[in-house]
């Protein structure tokens, strides 16, 4: 069973990526911190220009760009420049960092969503990448009894579909991680590590290792199962977003990461 290596989401710091220094100097404060690898996430449309400007920027401090988030409509409208793009970073995972408005509010929505997405996993196949889903809470609605995660789970095709477990999200939809993450064994390379705390009287995303999650399950079930990558996301930081990306980092090194 191969080892599990930790990457840092990019969405976590995605302010301070909108200029093209910006995208430079913040790898390299990534990378300053001990990450190897980032997923990248939150830095808007990517063109020709960007592309390669990113490319670059992974190179020249020896990242790797272990997974992605696109736009549902790109997978939908530009498929061959995803592809093109992912190529051309080396990039196997591409990522949907959540289902489109219209799809969430019946089983049926959630069905014609599988079939879908299904389909863009069959093409990314076909040309040697992977699809992979990340959730929300609003995945653990349950329809006729039934939860979104669920009827994913069971109406994709696991050919050509992938989850990116959230276990922040998992833990806000009332379901336990541990438990979703045996349950998607073969289906999972990638996932996403957030903690949670209460704070002021409501649950809060934290950095891994401050908050409640039982990290020793979580991280042994990934092991259990094949899951390769760790993502470290915070959406939302309670101090500066790289300060939070180290205190994660150090913690899960101290749990033998």
């Amino acid at each position: 069973m191969g080892e599990l290596k930790i990457a840092a989401q990019l969405y976590t710091v995605r302010e301070f990526m909108t200029t093209p220094e910006g995208i430079a100097d913040t790898f390299r404060k990534v990378k300053e911190i001990g990450y190897d690898a980032v997923q990248v996430s939150g830095i808007g449309y990517i063109d020709l220009e960007k592309a390669e400007l990113v490319r670059r920027a992974a190179e020249e401090q020896g990242l790797e760009i272990c997974a992605t988030h696109v736009s549902f409509d790109q997978l939908e409208r530009e498929m061959d420049w995803v592809i093109e793009f992912h190529r051309m970073w080396n990039c196997r995972y591409v990522g949907l960092g959540s289902m489109p408005d219209h799809y969430r509010t019946s089983r049926e929505g959630y069905v014609g969503f599988a079939k879908t997405t299904s389909g863009f996993g069959k093409v990314l196949n076909e040309n040697g990448l992977r699809f992979i889903y990340h959730n929300h809470n609003f995945e653990f609605h349950k329809f006729d009894g039934m939860t979104g995660m669920e009827i994913l789970f069971s109406e994709t095709d696991p050919e050509c579909f992938d989850f990116e477990m959230d276990t922040y999200w998992v833990q806000a939809g009332g379901a336990d991680p541990t438990e979703w993450i045996r349950r998607l064994k073969g289906r999972m390379d990638v996932i996403h590590f957030k903690d949670m705390v209460m704070y002021q009287g409501s649950q809060a995303m934290a950095e891994v290792g401050e908050g409640n999650l039982n990290w020793p399950s979580i991280i042994s079930a990934c092991r259990e199962t094949g899951v390769k990558w760790a993502a470290v996301e915070q959406d939302i930081c309670m101090r500066d977003p790289f300060e939070s990306l180290k205190i994660s980092f150090d913690n899960l090194k101290k749990m033998g990461l």
